[in-house]
């Protein structure tokens, strides 16, 4: 079953972060995430790098569960399958779903998600599994905004006709198998 969360702003709101351990279904201690942070690659996206690192260490996550990868070689599907969780951080978009895409992690990632992996994206991260973008991840076939003011309406989406979802930095949009959510 997939377990997707597609984040504005990661775990500002503890709502989120609570959905995300329902996700793991692990105690925080044990969960294993493989955090890849290869959209900052301006000033303001690597500033926010940190707290995005805190996410997890806020989740009970420890340090030495988190392996940092930038996507800078393949990673196999078996090599996923060490991590319980794959969180994917903001900045630049179409540099992300490039790397993601000539790397082939795109095929690995999809297999991780179809298998029960958690995917967690921050912004950009979360962008890459919409429809903004050509040859994107296809988790929503709709395109998606972040850092709104107004957030798209709470509750179930029916994505054959949503052609587009804002979030606030304080939703998410929970995909469980095939219901999706506007969570907050």
């Amino acid at each position: 079953m997939r377990k997707i969360l597609l984040t504005s702003a990661g775990f500002e709101n503890k709502v989120i972060e609570g959905i995300f351990h329902e996700l793991v279904e692990k105690k925080p201690e044990k969960i294993k995430a493989l955090f890849i942070p290869t959209a900052a690659i301006n000033p303001d996206a690597i500033k926010v790098l940190p707290k995005c690192l805190d996410d997890l260490l806020n989740a009970g996550v420890l340090s030495e569960n988190i392996k940092v990868f930038d996507l800078h070689c393949r990673r196999s599907y078996e090599e996923l399958c060490k991590f319980d969780t794959i969180y994917v951080c903001g900045g630049d978009t179409e540099y992300l779903l490039q790397r993601i895409n000539d790397s082939d992690f795109n095929i690995s990632l999809k297999q991780f998600v179809d298998n029960g992996g958690v995917y967690v994206g921050v912004s950009a991260g979360s962008i890459v599994g919409a429809n903004n973008l050509p040859d994107n991840l296809g988790f929503i076939n709709c395109t998606l905004g972040v850092h709104v003011l107004e957030g798209s309406k709470i509750g179930e989406i029916d994505t054959s006709l949503c052609p587009h979802i804002d979030l606030t930095d304080n939703q998410a949009i929970l995909i469980k198998g095939d219901k999706y959510l506007i969570v907050e």
